[in-house]
């Protein structure tokens, strides 16, 4: 699975993009939100991409995106001992889209690989292509 998010503004509206393979089967989706930030646009990526697994599957998910990867590999034990707060004690940021990667992701085993955005890698550029397309829909 490859997943990006693209926002004109932070906040502004914003489209993300994922590609999964299986073989020498491929799947493009995409979509948009008028109003959202980059970060909800990189989760809305994988969580599509998640949704659209038909069974647990192990899957490598390939993000440009620190926040996802690292919230999903290191934060999330600690939000979830205090109930979706910060170390700070504040409330989680998107914590919405946060709950629904954890329930898409348990009946999957997921290895998390990042790349450098906008740095030639082939399905990085498609996905971020196909998040920038769903965001120009808009206009």
């Amino acid at each position: 699975m490859y997943t990006d998010g693209a926002c004109s503004g932070n906040p502004g509206p914003g489209g993300w993009g994922v590609i999964l393979r299986a073989g020498k089967t491929e799947k493009m989706l995409s979509g948009a939100e008028a109003d959202t930030t980059n970060n909800r646009m990189e989760m809305m990526a994988v969580i599509a991409g998640l949704q659209a697994l038909k069974q647990p599957c192990h899957v490598t998910i390939t993000t440009d995106s620190q926040y996802v990867m690292k919230g999903m590999t290191e934060w999330l034990p600690g939000w979830l001992a205090r109930n979706w707060r910060t170390a700070a004690k504040q409330p989680v940021k998107n914590a919405d889209l946060w709950q629904q990667l954890v329930t898409l992701s348990k009946p999957h085993q997921i290895d998390w690989q990042w790349v450098r955005g906008h740095s030639g890698h082939p399905d990085n550029e498609r996905a971020d292509q196909l998040a920038v397309q769903a965001r120009e829909s808009l206009s």
